[in-house]
């Protein structure tokens, strides 16, 4: 059975779909996937499924959703989907869940990276995050037992993204990161580290009057949303920038010391 959590929910079995479609089946299968090879105790699940007040037929209620998944499950379907003492385990096969091959990807890339197999790393840490396919669970109700896994998934996939783009700087890529990164930091407007690989890419593109300005509207929100200034790494790159620093395009230089 294989099992996709990085977007929307999809579960298959030989080929064929078996996606839950009940709300809390969907919601019970995926904390337990998040968990596979793991006891998921009973009250955890009361937790993911009813929060704080579970409903008087809470025991009996699960025992029936475990039952339903047991039956789209299929054969074999108590040892896939196990009852343990306190709770239930769902065992998966290595590779079956997306997560699994989405960390081993980016262990993969991280370890390139640190040996210095730049275009390695690059395509590694690119295909670790192309197994995203949208938010995390993105058609999942999430209650707060699942939700430490998602917030835990998206840190991930952001550092990922952090150290993809590095190593694309590193290998002369700026011009192919300007649209990427240009997203990135309208969605997180107050990133440092993505306003430094923005500006960065700008700045060996042709663009420093750009680059400038990123670090403008970067102080302008942090001052705004935080009344805080821009770290002491960031003004160190912004005066590199408005002196024309030739240390800013050798790629090993800026990327490892300019926070």
């Amino acid at each position: 059975m294989r099992i996709k959590v990085l977007g929307p929910m999809e579960v298959s079995r030989d080929e064929h779909l078996i996606t839950p479609t009940a709300t809390k089946h969907r919601q019970l299968l995926a904390l337990l996937a998040l968990n596979a090879g793991q006891v998921v105790s009973v009250r955890t699940l009361f937790e993911e499924l009813w929060g704080s007040e579970p409903p008087n037929t809470a025991d009996q209620t699960l025992r029936t959703y475990i039952l339903h998944l047991r039956r789209r499950i299929g054969r074999q379907a108590k040892e896939v989907l196990v009852t343990r003492h306190g709770g239930y385990q769902l065992d998966l096969a290595a590779g079956d869940l997306d997560t699994q091959v989405y960390e081993r990807l980016a262990t993969e890339g991280r370890l390139a990276n640190d040996q210095g197999r730049t275009e390695a790393a690059s395509r590694l840490l690119r295909s670790a995050l192309e197994v995203w396919r949208g938010p995390a669970l993105v058609d999942v109700h999430v209650g707060l037992p699942m939700s430490v896994h998602v917030n835990r998934l998206d840190e991930s996939k952001l550092g990922v993204l952090e150290a993809w783009i590095d190593t694309d700087l590193r290998l002369g890529r700026h011009q192919l990161l300007l649209s990427e990164l240009a997203e990135l930091t309208a969605r997180f407007p107050m990133h440092e580290r993505l306003c430094g690989q923005y500006m960065i890419a700008q700045y060996r593109s042709g663009r420093q009057w750009r680059a400038l300005e990123i670090f403008r509207t970067l102080r302008h929100n942090l001052v705004a949303e935080l009344g805080v200034e821009p770290s002491a790494g960031m003004q160190h790159l912004q005066r590199a920038i408005l002196n024309a620093d030739p240390r800013l395009n050798d790629p090993i230089t800026v990327v490892a010391s300019a926070w």
